[in-house]
This record gives C-alpha cells, sequence and structure tokens, in this order.
C-alpha cells in the first residue's frame, strides 16, 4: 500500500502556495495526500474552496471554532504567568499565545491517520506533532519563514517570539522531514537548534508559464508589484520616489487587497511627486493566475525590506514568479536576496531602498531597449533551466524518501502533546 501523508496549515489552499505545490507533488509520486488546511473569511476563502473542489488528494477544509478567539486571548496571560514562576509553558498554549487556529487544527485532524505528518506555519506545528504522537508516525516542518524572527523588538513580539521557540525547541527535532524556503532560513535553523533543513525555493510549475516570452515595451518602462495585501513596509515608497527621478518614463501597476487602505496612500504619494497617473492599483486574482499577469511587464519589484531578521533572510516568491514570466527582477539588497542575485546574471538588478538616486539610475539603464531585451531573455531562460518547481520539487521529494527510508529522525512520542 502507498505511504499517506499528511499536510497541515493554519492557512487555505489560495494562501499557501508551498503546500499546494508540496501536496501535488507527493501525489503525483504517488503518495496518499490529504490536506487539512482552514478556511479563513475573506477576499482568498473563494480561491480556496475552488482549488479545493479541482485537486486529485483529499482536503479537509475546517472554519475556525467560534472559541478559537477567546483561547489565543487567554492563553496569552496565562503563558506569562508560566513563565513568570518559571514552569514550562505547554507547546499548544505557547503557539495559541502566538497566535493562530491552534484548536481548529487539532479538532480537524483528529482522524486523519498518515504515515507522516508536515506541519506548514507555527500554529500547524501542535497538531501535526500531537497526530504523529498518537499515530506512531513521522514529523515533518515546512519553514517558509524563520518564524522566531519575523518580530520586531516590541515587548509584545519578544514574548510573541519566545512562544515560537518553545514551540519550536520542542517540537522540531522530532522531525524526520525538515525543508526551508531559503538558504539563509535553513542556516538559522541549524544555527539555532541544530537541525540542518533542506532549501526548497518558492518557484512554480512550469505549466504555469506563458507559451512564448512577451516582448519589451516599446512606449514607458511598465513595472509591476503583487502580493495578498498592500501595505507600506514593502519598498514601494522608494521605488515611487526614484520614478519621479528618472529620465525613461516608467510606470507601476500595484496588485493586492487593499484593506487597510494603503493603496490610496500610495496614489496620494504619487501626485506628490508628480508622476500622478503612473500608479495603477489592480483587484486580487486567482493565485493561480500570478505568473500569467506578470508577463507582459518589463520589470518585477521583489523590495522587501529589513525590519525584521526574518525579512533579511526571506526569498519570496515574488522574483521566482517574474523570472518563470520571463521579466526580469528589481530586488532590495537584503541578505538573502544579495546571495541570490549572482547567480541570475543580468536578470536581476540589486538595489538599496535607502538611495532612489541608484534605482533611477537603474530604470534609466533599462530603458534602454536593448538592455532590457536582454534582462527579459535571460530571465525567461532561467525561469526555464533553473528557477521552476518541476525541477526543485525533486529535492522535496529526496527529503520526504529519506525519512520513510529511515534516513530521517523518527517522531518520539511525547505525552506533554
Amino acid at each position: 500500500m502507498a505511504r499517506s501523508v499528511c499536510l497541515v496549515s493554519s492557512g487555505n489552499l489560495a494562501s499557501n502556495p508551498r503546500l499546494l505545490k508540496e501536496a501535488g507533488a507527493l501525489h503525483d509520486a504517488g503518495y496518499r495526500v490529504t490536506t487539512v488546511v482552514c478556511r479563513l473569511e475573506g477576499a482568498l476563502a473563494g480561491f480556496g474552496d475552488a482549488m479545493a473542489a479541482q485537486v486529485p488528494w483529499t482536503v479537509r477544509s475546517a472554519p475556525t471554532s467560534p472559541w478559537e478567539r477567546y483561547w489565543r486571548t487567554a492563553s496569552r496571560p496565562l503563558a506569562r504567568i508560566a513563565e513568570g514562576v518559571g514552569l514550562d509553558v505547554p507547546v499548544t498554549m505557547a503557539a495559541a499565545a502566538y497566535g493562530g487556529p491552534v484548536g481548529t487544527l487539532r479538532t480537524a485532524i483528529a482522524g486523519v491517520r498518515a504515515d507522516l505528518y508536515i506541519a506548514h506555519y507555527v500554529a500547524a506545528l501542535p497538531a501535526a506533532a500531537a497526530a504523529a504522537n498518537q499515530h506512531g508516525a513521522m514529523l515533518g516542518f515546512d519553514a517558509e519563514d524563520f518564524h522566531s524572527g519575523e518580530g520586531s523588538h516590541t515587548a509584545k513580539d519578544i514574548f510573541r517570539m519566545r512562544m515560537v521557540e518553545r514551540v519550536e525547541s520542542q517540537t522540531l527535532r522530532r522531525c524526520a522531514h525538515l525543508t526551508a524556503a531559503s538558504p539563509l532560513i535553513a542556516e538559522a535553523y541549524t544555527v539555532k537548534y541544530g537541525i540542518p533543513p533542506v532549501t526548497v525555493l518558492n518557484v512554480f510549475p512550469l505549466d504555469m508559464a506563458p507559451a512564448e516570452p512577451s516582448p519589451a515595451s516599446t512606449g514607458p518602462l511598465r513595472a509591476y508589484w503583487f502580493s495578498q495585501t498592500i501595505g507600506l513596509d514593502r519598498g514601494l515608497q522608494a521605488f515611487l520616489q526614484a520614478m519621479a527621478r528618472t529620465r525613461t518614463k516608467v510606470e507601476l501597476d500595484v496588485r493586492g487587497d487593499d484593506r487597510w487602505g494603503f493603496g490610496d496612500k500610495l496614489e496620494a504619494m504619487a501626485c506628490e511627486l508628480g508622476v500622478a497617473g503612473r500608479v495603477k492599483l489592480l483587484p486580487m486574482e486567482p493565485p493561480g493566475e500570478m505568473i500569467r499577469l506578470a508577463a507582459s511587464y518589463d520589470l518585477g519589484l521583489s523590495l522587501e525590506t529589513d525590519v525584521t531578521e526574518n525579512r533579511r533572510m526571506c526569498l519570496t516568491n515574488k522574483a521566482f514568479t517574474y523570472l518563470l514570466a520571463g521579466v526580469p527582477v528589481l530586488m532590495s539588497d537584503t541578505a538573502a536576496q544579495r546571495a541570490l542575485a549572482p547567480s541570475l546574471g543580468n536578470a536581476a538588478r540589486l538595489v538599496s531602498l535607502a538611495d532612489p538616486g541608484a534605482i533611477a539610475a537603474t530604470l534609466d539603464e533599462l530603458g534602454d531597449s536593448q538592455r532590457l531585451a536582454e534582462a527579459k531573455a535571460t530571465a525567461w531562460r532561467l525561469g526555464r533551466e533553473r528557477y521552476n518547481w518541476d525541477v526543485e520539487k525533486k529535492v522535496l521529494l529526496q527529503s520526504v524518501a529519506a525519512a520513510f527510508e529511515g534516513d530521517g529522525r523518527p517522531a518520539a512520542k511525547d505525552a506533554r502533546l
């Protein structure tokens, strides 16, 4: 009988493309796959439902329990009290104090029997660990971020990061399978916990790519940025300042949920800088359409900031989306992107968000049609030869196979879970 794998996430299918890709790769490789996810309210809920109806594996999508919010609220002072008297904070309480649908996932995963449980995000770790403990199965974890480095230096965030460390320190050493989304995230987990994850990049399948590259624009240089949510800590202000300094006319399209009204602030800033009418806000679209929608642009923006330790380490899916679409990438010089840039050659331009003048000079360079055409050709080649899921999923499958072959660390039972 085929081995069974259960992937658990505190998001839904639409908000967690890594889980979706991993589930598909494991299913295609012959594993029996179940995904346990949360049906979150909001703009992505419908997208997640549509995906769940189409995938060939089993999906358990659970609405968040109405008691979840009360449990999270109560868990924070309880965890602080336990810390204050020198007691170990229980793993489930620590995860709830950090935040996320911890109880919902534990309920949703009950009765799902698998040989390997892989958690995505911290809130999913207690549920996956408890299920592995109950069924004598193996435990895995995908570190899409360096979760204990996600906080700022506020007292609230410092407490939340301690809760992350509590959850991770009690579960990760039991993992037979461990992956990370960037080399620096993998290195950070190795240093902190003595467990070396394998790196699986945030790339996408070749069948999502356009059939042929789009030609460079003959008019203004067309730049593009997308995310689930439009925010003001994404480096876009520096790009607008650069737009106001270029000789080349640059236009920027911004796609995402503008629930907080930050898109309006960007448009107001564009007006103040004298580039009104050159910034356009676009609505959210299904995650599976992101590569196709990026393909018509000349430049994709991956302007990560270094506001947290995790942001300095992460490689988001933006850069790899652009490459597969055949679009060169403008990347801020965070540590992770600085390490990636040399392998991208002239398909990438590395800039400092503190220097809008230098960004403007880079945009003027790409305003040269020959240089832009060369950058687009390199991006197209890299997307097909290296930075795609057809290549990267082999790393995931090798790690899972190694766990089943006994090269990983089996999950020991823990009565506290």
